[in-house]
């Protein structure tokens, strides 16, 4: 076997193997859920907790990513420690993980057996303390000791003192003590010093509510606490006031007359609402309180001066956290869901994000696969940028549940179905509604299909058995397809030809031609209720899933069966907690309702009601990877495991409503409706969530899917840049001997063994050392295995590199020698390609900037003769002809040859920038 087809084998067997590579890398449509918000030490990172996950925003970067660790519930607190390595976050049962923040590796689970209200690293970060219940407890930080061992958690010491709950605590400055303030409407002081016990054992009281946050100021001489009643207490060490004359000398030798005291008071006036959250930036003197309101307000110390006073909306502030250097405030509220990033100096917002109020119907890949359209039953569409992890749109014109969403082929417009009975066009470049499309009866649209075009859109609906189809330019209503005997459950239009297909409750799937002259077409039966409906990209299979839990495949022209795929033991389904059988004898919602072929048609992913996300390879049948969607215990269907020692004969003591015990009346009072199952927030339902994924999608890419589910919409990808895969390493393949292949001038050995190493410095030097002559040469001998890594750096290399022409030469060559391949497998080249396409567009843009900037200075120039004024100097402009008799336009060195990789004098060519205002100098 030659070198060339074991190549080729090799890419085939890595390209199949990347079917079940496939790990979770993301979660959109979720900023925030409860808990609190914080700023990396740098203040370029904002993490958040997302339910039993934590997210990372780079706000500097706009890229996002989120922790592949999942908590048993939902997270309550996280910390970070000052150096950025070690990630703390704590669940609302008092679990917490302990993460490698740097390699997010998972490195210690912990159990504090109590809620957890608030935790925090010392400045220093050696320590790092935690309330647990009426405890404050002290914790040594995770390191290596003397004896190179790994002590995970070790316990300083514990303080007992409050008579309530430990809501907040702060650290000193020189990390010495710990403020801590509680339920019992008072605030103490701790030491970590055991020699400093007795001058730190002090208790501040005087508050008619709840201390909600307590703080030193920058000189630790200044202690400020806030309640919950808008009250702001400022204690200094003063002393006493004495009735007799006593000396300064004995009053100053005498602590005895010292002691902490109220020197002022201060109030905040809010009527009709409470303090959430509060922070003070001990720098800057600011202090920040969120309240109940959804109001805001800045403060300046010890003045008390309200420096700002804003609303994030109606719900209430729960989360504040401020950065380092005091510039940048973070708000966090869990009622919409919202994330607020706001630098305070400028009054502007860095980052402002909510998710959907309701569950995600639907999601759609744009074209090139950057961004990801999901619609909701809120009534929304969001639009959300797939590195970044922000929203960037929201079209609010649907007045009711949006079902459907699609693009055209182009990517530039959109569709949406609603069952306010109207199908929408979105104009993605100006970003508005341009069509709004209506059938003759008010119907609710519930299934949507595009022309691959972008000239027809079909909708289908449950409130009648017919097909609905319009013009997208002229907005009229064209068709109308009946022929089904029940309601319209999916619709899918092939991608290559406008073949429609069409699926029903009446147990048939239909096949249309669209541009056809006959509309009557003869039904495949299904012999179950067809609940998703999925097309192959070439158009000549179609795919349904179906009530009794099959995947059954059909080949279009032959209408018969190919294929089917048993999926009931595949599916995890998970236990509700009223349930008292396990997971494995539930027969709940073993079917699956979406579905959608891979990029090759040789895979499809499904996701249902349940917790299970299943991967099949079509050919052979069988299953390829199964995800969990969730690990969250707060959502039905999660559990597995049925826990006989809640059960009891009126249920499980988890069902049993325990608000009406809580000591705050706002969290007493239920505003919710009794056993609703959709939209509003989680916390006020008096039934639980429960886990399913109502939309599952290939990205064009071929690279990730996407789901969307309760907990949000959730990115599995092949994590193409963390995966180092070097090809046949061996002894002989190191970085001196891939240079002495180069300096021999073997260039396709030192590429190919560069490639091998994957070291980006080694590629570079190869890549700029072959010589133009070359080029074509070591293309076409270039394995194709190689092939899309050498796409990819090229496209990533040549956006800062001035060399352009050198580049345009190899990305010529390469698609010469390899474009048929490339053409059969886009998938795999779908990422370099789109690099590729980049830099060229940027190459464009650049070009005709100069020819339309130098278009004057080169007429000018050709006018004359080439003289100066004294006929001393010549110079001619190089304008884009090719010319044997062009000179050089510089007298370059040697040294400026050598960094021009080979070019010869003619094909040095530099454009001719001149400023019009400098044309004078010329002469």
């Amino acid at each position: 076997m030659s070198y060339q087809s074991k190549c080729k084998e090799e890419a085939y067997s890595h390209c199949s193997s990347m079917k079940s590579d496939f790990k979770f890398s993301n979660l959109l449509g979720t900023v925030y859920i409860q808990g609190n918000v914080i700023f990396s030490e740098d203040s370029t990172l904002l993490l958040s907790p997302v339910g039993n996950r934590v997210s990372v925003f780079d706000l500097i970067n706009n890229k996002s990513f989120t922790f592949e660790y999942e908590h048993r519930k939902n997270i309550s607190r996280i910390a970070l420690n000052k150096q950025g390595t070690l990630l703390l976050s704590v669940d609302e049962d008092g679990r917490g993980i302990l993460v490698n923040f740097k390699t997010r590796n998972v490195i210690h689970h912990f159990n504090f057996k109590d809620k957890v209200y608030d935790l925090k690293f010392s400045p220093d970060g050696k320590l790092f303390a935690l309330t647990c219940g009426r405890f404050l407890q002290i914790w040594k930080t995770p390191s290596i000791g003397e004896d190179r061992q790994f002590a995970p958690f070790v316990r300083h010491r514990i303080h007992a003192g409050h008579f309530a709950e430990i809501i907040s605590l702060t650290w000193s400055k020189d990390s010495r003590f710990v403020i801590s303030s509680s339920k019992d409407m008072a605030a103490r002081i701790w030491s970590i010093d055991s020699a400093e016990k007795d001058l730190a054992s002090i208790t501040f009281s005087g508050h008619r509510d709840y201390v909600m946050g307590s703080f030193f100021s920058d000189n630790q001489e200044v202690i400020y606490t806030v309640s919950k009643d808008g009250a702001l207490f400022q204690w200094e060490y003063t002393k006493k006031p004495t009735e007799g004359y006593i000396s300064e000398d004995e009053e100053e030798s005498d602590l005895s007359n010292y002691s902490w005291r109220i020197t002022k008071k201060n109030y905040f006036h809010i009527k009709q609402t409470k303090v959430k959250c509060v922070t003070f930036h001990a720098a800057s003197n600011l202090l920040v309180v969120g309240f109940g309101n959804g109001e805001f307000r800045i403060y300046e110390l010890p003045t008390f001066t309200l420096i700002q006073q804003l609303s994030m909306g109606q719900n209430p502030v729960n989360t504040v956290s401020v950065n380092k250097s005091g510039e940048w405030l973070a708000f966090g509220s869990s009622k919409l869901g919202q994330l607020l990033v706001y630098e305070w100096q400028s009054e502007s917002y860095i980052l402002k994000q909510q998710g959907h109020f309701d569950t995600m119907n639907d999601l759609a890949y744009s074209p090139d696969g950057s961004r990801i359209v999901t619609a909701s039953s809120d009534g929304k569409i969001k639009i959300w940028d797939i590195v970044s992890g922000f929203c960037l749109a929201t079209f609010e014109e649907h007045v009711s549940a949006v079902t459907a969403v699609q693009f055209a082929k182009k990517g530039q417009i959109m569709f949406s179905a609603c069952l306010d009975g109207t199908v929408k066009a979105w104009d993605l470049i100006r970003y508005r509604n341009f069509r709004t499309f209506t059938a003759t009866e008010r119907i609710q649209f519930n299934c949507l299909a595009v022309d691959p075009s972008g000239e027809i859109v079909c909708a289908g609906s449950l409130d009648d058995f017919n097909i609905h189809v319009w013009s997208v330019q002229t907005g009229q209503l064209l068709d109308t397809l009946s022929g089904h005997e029940g309601p319209v459950s999916c619709l899918s239009f092939s991608n290559e030809n406008s073949v429609l297909a069409s699926a029903s409750w009446d147990k048939t799937i239909r096949i249309w031609s669209i541009f056809g002259r006959s509309q009557q077409v003869e039904p495949i039966e299904v012999f179950s209720d067809v609940l998703a409906i999925s097309m192959r990209p070439d158009g000549k299979q179609v795919s349904v899933s179906t009530l009794n839990g099959q995947i059954s495949f059909f080949d279009i022209e032959n209408a018969r069966q190919v294929g089917n795929i048993d999926c009931r033991k595949d599916i995890i389904s998970g236990r509700h907690l009223e349930d008292r059988f396990t997971a494995k004898n539930s027969s709940r919602s073993k079917y699956f309702t979406t579905i959608e072929y891979s990029f090759d048609g040789l895979a499809i992913v499904a996701g249902g009601n349940n917790n299970s996300l299943c991967l099949y390879d079509i050919p052979n049948e069988v299953l390829l990877k199964r995800f969990i969607v969730s690990k969250n215990m707060t959502l039905n269907g999660t559990m597995e495991f049925l826990n006989s020692s809640k059960m009891t004969e009126a249920g499980s003591l988890d069902l049993i409503d325990q608000d009406a015990e809580n000591s705050d009346l706002e969290d007493r009072i239920d505003n919710s409706l009794p056993g609703s199952r959709a939209g509003g927030d989680l916390s006020t339902r008096r039934v639980r969530p429960e886990i399913r994924v109502t939309s599952v999608r290939f990205s064009p890419t071929a690279n990730a899917f996407a789901a969307a589910s309760t907990e949000g919409l959730l990115i599995y990808s092949v994590d193409e840049a963390v995966l180092f895969d070097p090809f046949d390493l061996d002894v002989d393949v190191t970085p001196q001997t891939t240079i002495e292949a180069l300096e021999n001038k073997e260039y396709l050995h030192a590429l190919v063994m560069a490639f091998r190493l994957n070291e980006i410095y080694l590629i570079n030097r190869v890549y700029e050392k072959i010589p133009l002559d070359n080029i074509s040469l070591v293309a076409n001998n270039l394995p194709i295995i190689y092939v899309p890594k050498l796409l990819k750096f090229i496209g990533e290399f040549s956006m800062d590199s001035q060399h352009m022409e050198f580049n345009l030469l190899w990305i010529k060559n390469l698609i010469v020698a390899h474009g048929k391949y490339m053409s059969a497998y886009k998938n795999e080249f779908a990422g370099s390609l789109r690099a590729i396409r980049r830099f060229i567009a940027r190459v464009a843009k650049e070009v005709t900037g100069v020819a339309r900037n130098n278009k004057y200075s080169c007429k000018f120039l050709e006018s004359t003769d080439g003289t100066t004024g004294n006929g001393d100097v010549k110079m001619e402009v190089d304008i884009g002809s090719d010319h044997d008799s062009d000179e050089e336009i510089f007298d370059a060195s040697d040294d400026d040859q050598e960094g021009w990789m080979g070019f010869s004098d003619k094909e040095r060519k530099l454009p001719l920038s001149v400023d019009s205002e400098s044309d004078e100098d010329l002469i």
